[in-house]
């Protein structure tokens, strides 16, 4: 069976992720921060027989990156999903940015997706599909920037794409795999409120139906859960 690897397996798009993956057949290794809090998880993996494999994994802690790497360094990963995410404190007014949040932010949204890249390429390169996938967001878009506002999350998510690009180049050569950035929509999430346009299985049941479409053609491109190509 082919194995997909999910980081931020807790809840909202992760645990939708591991939810449709593990019901398909598919050995998940699930990620989360802390699984002892994440009991939806848990109970799936308890439901799975055996296809859903928990994870403790803080993906802004390198060196744990570094260590699961080397636990599962005989397996080899079909898909990789960098799923984990903050919005921040979605600060808007700008006398009132806190700078050294930008750190964290960055972090986790842009540093942790090339970690998990480097230390997991040679997994892909070993699988069948070898799709490295990335969660991003429209709203880093510059093109579609209309509102303004949320500075660190749309800054580090952009700086997120232009690793994705670079990352598909570089690793469609030493490694065959195809690397890509997703948008999941508007989601009824933690992080996207109650007024969310549409819930968790849609946005994942499009992206996996996005991820299964691509190909070295399309892949270093910014697509939308519904298919469709945004711009940069």
């Amino acid at each position: 069976m082919p194995t997909v690897l999910v980081t931020g397996a807790s809840r909202g798009l992760g645990l939708e992720l591991v939810r449709q993956y593990g019901a398909d057949g598919w050995d998940v290794l699930a990620c989360a921060r802390d699984p002892r809090k994440a009991t939806d998880l848990q109970r799936l993996a308890a439901q799975s027989e055996g296809r859903v494999a928990v994870y403790p994994l803080d993906v802004t802690d390198f060196t744990a990156i570094d260590t699961l790497a080397g636990q599962l360094a005989d397996r080899a990963i079909d898909v990789l999903i960098s799923n984990a995410g903050t919005m921040g404190s979605r600060g808007n007014a700008l006398g009132s940015i806190d700078f050294t949040e930008w750190d964290d932010i960055f972090r986790l949204n842009a540093f942790a997706p090339l970690k998990m890249a480097g230390a997991f390429a040679g997994h892909i390169a070993r699988s069948s599909a070898k799709k490295l996938i990335a969660i991003s967001t429209i709203m880093a878009s510059l093109a579609r920037n209309n509102l303004g506002g949320f500075y660190a999350y749309r800054a580090s998510k952009a700086a997120l794409n232009a690793i994705m690009v670079s990352l598909s180049l570089d690793l469609a050569r030493r490694h065959g795999i195809i690397a890509a950035t997703l948008h999941p929509g508007w989601v009824r999430t933690d992080m996207g409120g109650s007024r969310a346009e549409i819930d968790p299985a849609t946005s994942v049941t499009g992206l996996r139906r996005v991820i299964a479409s691509l190909t070295k053609e399309r892949a270093g491109r910014f697509w939308a859960y519904d298919g469709s190509e945004l711009p940069w």
